[in-house]
């Protein structure tokens, strides 16, 4: 799949952690809104619904800001993601 890149969303909140297939030519932000969506509705409303959450590179520390396309991070795939709200 040469649009998208599969990584692992870890979510300390809930103690989880999400393999899943992201879409390269979206913006970080639109792709945290949709994580955050899913995952709520996965786990019943275990996280909440929030418009404050971030992601960042479990290895780097790194933070992605919600204006950058995807395909303009280091994110590929193998990558370990972490959904902070």
């Amino acid at each position: 799949m040469k649009n998208k890149v599969f990584v692992k969303i870890i979510v300390p909140e809930i103690d989880k952690s999400y393999d899943v297939y992201l879409p390269v030519n979206k913006k970080i932000g639109n792709i945290i809104i949709l994580l955050n969506q899913s995952i709520s509705e996965m786990t019943d409303g275990e996280l909440e619904l929030s418009k404050e959450n971030e992601l960042y590179n479990r290895l780097t520390k790194e933070r992605y800001l919600p204006n950058t396309l995807l395909i303009n991070t280091n994110i590929r795939n193998g990558s370990e993601l972490v959904l902070i709200s």
